[in-house]
């Protein structure tokens, strides 16, 4: 299961494996492993050894049809699947089975994927390493005693520890490229708008966005344009052509403008961090790019405009669990207004909690203008210094986290400390660019390092060609 999509597509086309004796093996070591890695919240056993069982009739055919042909998937836990336990982490939808499957999944299915289940998260996507789940925390299967990232960090470590071939996760503020970086694997943020979010559970409607987890950069280009595309379910997916971003892969990059940011490489930066992707970055010259230096003069607002409008749309957005249509309702509550205090009073973690009250604050009346309006015009500001940017440069390089993975319970308790490891990565959600996290180092305990690289709306063909040429 360390094999990538091609090396498993030999196999099924050289008739030295099945899909359905992949998937058995997948199987096999979810058993050995989640017990204590905990990245599997549902394992989607029977119905995958079914799926697989049918791919083995005519594999060889659907390898010229279908991109994922027999490719074990798995799906983080706030992607609705029909008939399959879809939870978001939270005791509030600890039974809740969906009446209908995300656009996105929908696709990797008819690509051939097979699904295997549905991975642990930070409790609606709120989270940077995966404590916050209702669940229990994941490991990072490098070192088990340090966490792999969130929110998406069951998705990073499925793959990372070979459960699965690629996963999908959510990125509402870097919550696909820190875990990759934390577990060394890739991870990409596409564009805003183009994956479809139907069928995902809203957090911050303007920020989230499901992107691939693979092995390697064309596991992940070729995922990528399996799930791409215009939905007409979902009103802000982009009516953007899909390009063909495994044959983009040619590796040259000779002319390629790389912009470097010095605010991203100053003050809070770990040491090993910054060397590593410094070295990422002269590699990338040495196969032909220029390296130019740009300034994003508003980045230091990042973090504070991000968790304003971040939990306002939380705020917004999980109103809904009520306690009345779906999901867990306390049933001692003895009048209306008991039962909704209750219900999410049970219902809720601490994290989301604290995020719901954060944004019911910065939408009250008398405060909108002060907090969530001002944060919205800094928000254009940081677009301005992005379009500008891009004038001079085709990418941006920096750091995907300030530090390596962090130990379990090491921030649990600081909520400001953990929100700043999202530093480097949550502008881009703001500005609504696509972004990948490729592995570049490891530091001195042996914890993986993550280069960033951006790239302009749209524009995940050369984006994932540049990852690709720094991977080679």
């Amino acid at each position: 299961m360390n094999l990538t999509i091609d090396e498993l597509h030999k196999l099924y086309a050289s008739g030295d494996a099945r899909p359905s004796e992949i998937t058995q093996a997948v199987f096999a070591r979810i058993e050995q492993t989640n017990n204590r890695l905990n990245a599997f919240l549902t394992v989607n056993k029977d119905a995958a050894l079914r799926q697989a069982a049918a791919a083995d009739a005519d594999i060889k055919a659907a390898l010229q049809t279908k991109p994922l042909a027999g490719i074990p998937v798995a799906v983080k836990d706030n992607l609705c699947t029909t008939g399959i336990r879809t939870t978001c982490g939270s005791r509030i939808l600890g039974n809740y089975l969906p009446p209908y499957t995300a656009t996105a999944v929908a696709k990797l299915e008819a690509a051939g994927a097979i699904l295997v289940g549905k991975t642990n998260l930070d409790e609606f996507a709120m989270g940077s390493s995966n404590e916050n789940s209702a669940f229990g925390p994941v490991r990072n299967p490098v070192n088990e005693d340090y966490v792999p990232g969130g929110s998406s960090g069951g998705s990073a470590v499925a793959v990372a520890a070979d459960l699965c071939s690629v996963s999908l996760g959510s990125d509402t503020g870097g919550s696909i490229r820190q875990p990759a970086s934390f577990c060394g694997v890739v991870g990409l943020k596409p564009t805003y708008g183009r994956v479809s979010r139907y069928g995902l559970v809203a957090f911050a409607s303007s920020l989230d966005q499901i992107g691939p987890f693979g092995k390697n950069v064309k596991d992940v280009a070729r995922t990528l344009g399996v799930i791409a595309g215009r939905d007409r379910y979902d009103a802000t997916s982009a009516n953007e052509s899909v390009s063909d971003y495994v044959g983009a892969l040619t590796g040259d990059i000779k002319g390629l403008r790389i912009g470097v940011p010095p605010e991203c490489f100053g003050e809070g930066l770990d040491a090993e961090v910054k060397t590593s992707v410094e070295a990422a970055i002269k590699k990338l010259q040495e196969r032909g790019a220029e390296v130019v230096e740009i300034t994003l003069p508003h980045s230091k607002y990042v973090v504070a405009v991000y968790y304003l409008i971040a939990t306002a749309e939380a705020s917004s957005n999980l109103a809904r669990f009520d306690g009345v249509r779906y999901g867990l309702r306390a049933e001692e509550a003895r009048t209306l207004s008991e039962m909704y205090q209750q219900s999410r009073d049970q219902g809720f973690g601490a994290e989301v909690k604290r995020r719901i009250m954060l944004g019911t604050f910065a939408l009250s009346s008398g405060y909108y203008d002060a907090y969530y309006e001002k944060a919205q015009r800094v928000r254009q500001m940081l677009c301005n210094d992005f379009a500008k940017a891009f004038q001079k440069c085709d990418l941006i390089a920096t750091p995907t986290a300030p530090t390596p993975a962090f130990k379990l319970g090491e921030k649990v308790n600081d909520p400001l400390a953990m929100y700043l490891d999202d530093i480097f990565t949550v502008t881009i959600n703001l500005v609504g660019v696509p972004a990948i996290s490729v592995p570049c180092g490891v530091s001195s305990n042996g914890l993986p390092i993550g280069l960033q690289l951006i790239g302009n709306h749209f524009d995940e063909a050369r984006l994932l060609n540049a990852a690709y040429a720094y991977e080679s």
